[in-house]
């Protein structure tokens, strides 16, 4: 028998032990793929509204700023989560087992969820910005 190895890191994995491995891993993964997605998809932490009538024009740049930031996070946010939807719709198209189709097409809904939840919340946070950004031009005439 061939006892070739795979080698990662300093570690060495009997290639037939990995492949048992996989094959007896494979229904599990599959359907746990979807929900491993999920959870390396973070979601950003909104930055606190400012109010612009009481804020100095530091305050204002300062916020700004981290509303710019916020919009790239939460882009990214929502490119892992659409790469999420498309493995799990993926995944209940493609898995025989009924169970394992139920939990793709739940960890489809729940990502849908999130993307439309992380679109809102962009919306929010540019909203607040900018209601903080006409009192502040309001204050400071």
């Amino acid at each position: 028998m061939n006892r070739k190895t795979i080698e990662s890191n300093r570690l060495r994995f009997p290639v037939l032990r990995v492949a048992a491995l996989s094959i007896c891993l494979g229904g599990t993964l599959a359907t746990s793929t979807a929900a491993l997605a999920q959870d390396m998809c973070q979601q950003p932490t909104q930055p606190e509204a400012l109010d612009g009538s009481a804020a100095s024009m530091e305050a204002m740049l300062a916020g700004q700023k981290a509303v710019k930031a916020f919009q790239a996070s939460n882009m990214e946010y929502m490119q892992c989560l659409e790469a999420k939807s498309a493995t799990a719709e993926a995944d209940a198209k493609n898995l025989q087992d009924g169970d394992a189709q139920a939990l793709a097409r739940a960890d489809y809904a729940k990502s849908i969820d999130a993307y439309n939840a992380a679109v809102s919340a962009e919306e929010e946070v540019a909203e607040a910005f900018n209601v903080a950004l006409r009192a502040y031009k309001a204050a400071n005439k």
